[in-house]
């Protein structure tokens, strides 16, 4: 085993979803080296379907966060959830977001991918630029770690993409699929259970154990 597969492994039980943050600003340099592990990340076809975009200006920041959460109030009022419960988990939301130095929005877009006659491949080819995407995101998860940042993977945006789109004025190629947080960390969550593999891994064949 050489000597940087501990380390790695290492990272990779040591990162923790960060939900508050320092207010002191990210310098760009760090933000530069995240998007750059991203873009390293594995894709299908290497047509690295992933596009960024970097918000740090709090005025964009509270305009995005707060269509995201009237749309989110909707959905909620749709759902029958009480008025209060939908207040409290609203400004939840906008103070999660304007309270972050930087929020990444991470767009698929399927320029770049095949192109097929028939649905079925084309749904699989764009269920591929999600795999690929999601890649890229870990890269940033664990880039932004190595750095002593913290960050956090919302899929928020897949619930409102018009609204996103809108106030970021994306092209219409650009999917939006997930909002990351960054910041220096201002707390340390404890360890989050995971399953053991004897729970999710079965060899050559799935069988049910016995007993």
């Amino acid at each position: 085993m050489g000597e940087e597969a501990p380390a790695i492994l290492k990272a990779l039980r040591a990162r923790r979803s960060i939900r508050v943050f320092k207010p002191e600003p990210v310098p760009r340099e760090f933000i530069t080296e995240v998007l750059d592990a991203a873009r390293w990340a594995p894709s299908a076809h290497n047509a690295q379907p992933w596009r960024f975009v970097v918000i740090t200006n709090d005025a964009v920041k509270r305009e995005l966060a707060m269509k995201m959460a009237e749309a989110w109030r909707h959905d909620l009022s749709s759902d029958g959830v009480p008025e209060q419960r939908i207040k409290e988990l609203t400004e939840a939301s906008v103070r999660r977001f304007t309270s972050a130095p930087v929020l990444v929005l991470v767009c698929l877009t399927m320029k770049d991918m095949h192109s097929y006659p028939d649905e079925r491949r084309r749904r699989a080819e764009h269920v591929m630029a999600v795999q690929s995407v999601a890649a890229a995101i870990q890269n940033m998860l664990l880039a932004a770690h190595a750095l002593g940042l913290g960050a956090c993977w919302f899929c928020a945006p897949l619930f409102c993409p018009d609204v996103v789109k809108n106030v970021l004025r994306l092209p219409s190629d650009l999917e939006p699929q997930a909002l990351i947080t960054l910041g220096f960390p201002a707390e340390e969550p404890k360890p989050p259970p995971r399953k053991p593999l004897s729970e999710v891994v079965r060899w050559n064949y799935w069988e049910e154990k016995e007993g």
